[in-house]
């Protein structure tokens, strides 16, 4: 079956975000599910298993969003057979679909991609459809500093610096520089890195406790 340009726009995109394709139909405790696509993230989003549905076209019933919940809901059930931690994120591309997004949105993620503009290669028609691209998934991109700029009067350098200088003395440099390198690589390795300055943070407090006479 062939998908709509906005499909294979969108699974590029996903591409160079380094997710990988995987097969479809996708098995999984024995069974198989077909998908339009199916992705994985990779490093700090190992755990993103992304279904793409081309609402548009509908292939295997997907302008239908009773067949899609139904879908995901028993791939959910066999991930959970299987012990999976997968967290399931539902790209529903082209044709808002009437009714039924807010009961798929119980079982997993969901995101809606409307038209965008592309051009005859199929990908994003310049720089502003290209950002209106990634704002419709961009909680599946990583994140990603902008060119540096003034954000302090006077200012300029690294965006680092400037952030540190935005927000004032108070903050820690070394503490500010960790949660942005860790903000690269997603948000599960920024709740890490946030619990491990946490705990040296407590262990601190507690050296000095005992060190007390």
């Amino acid at each position: 079956m062939t998908a709509s340009p906005i499909v294979d726009a969108v699974i590029s995109r996903l591409r160079a975000a380094n997710y990988k394709e995987l097969g479809t139909p996708l098995r999984v405790a024995g069974v198989e599910f077909p998908f339009t696509a199916a992705m994985r993230g990779s490093d700090g989003r190992a755990l993103d298993l992304v279904l793409v549905f081309d609402t548009t076209t509908g292939d295997f019933g997907d302008t239908d969003s009773t067949r899609i919940r139904q879908r995901v809901e028993a791939l959910s059930r066999a991930l959970d057979v299987t012990g999976s931690r997968y967290v399931v994120t539902a790209i529903l591309v082209g044709a808002t679909l009437a009714s039924g997004i807010d009961a798929l949105a119980e079982t997993c993620r969901v995101l809606q991609v409307d038209a965008v503009p592309l051009d005859g290669s199929g990908q994003p028609n310049g720089e502003v459809a290209t950002m209106q691209l990634d704002d419709q998934i961009r909680v599946l991109l990583p994140l990603t500093l902008p060119p540096a700029v003034a954000l302090v009067e006077g200012s300029g350098g690294p965006a680092l610096d400037q952030l540190a200088a935005a927000l004032g003395k108070n903050v820690d440099a070394i503490v500010l520089e960790s949660l942005i390198a860790a903000a690269a690589e997603g948000e599960d390795e920024v709740i890490t890195a946030i619990g491990t300055l946490i705990d040296e943070t407590f262990e601190s407090d507690d050296m000095t406790e005992k060190e007390r006479p």
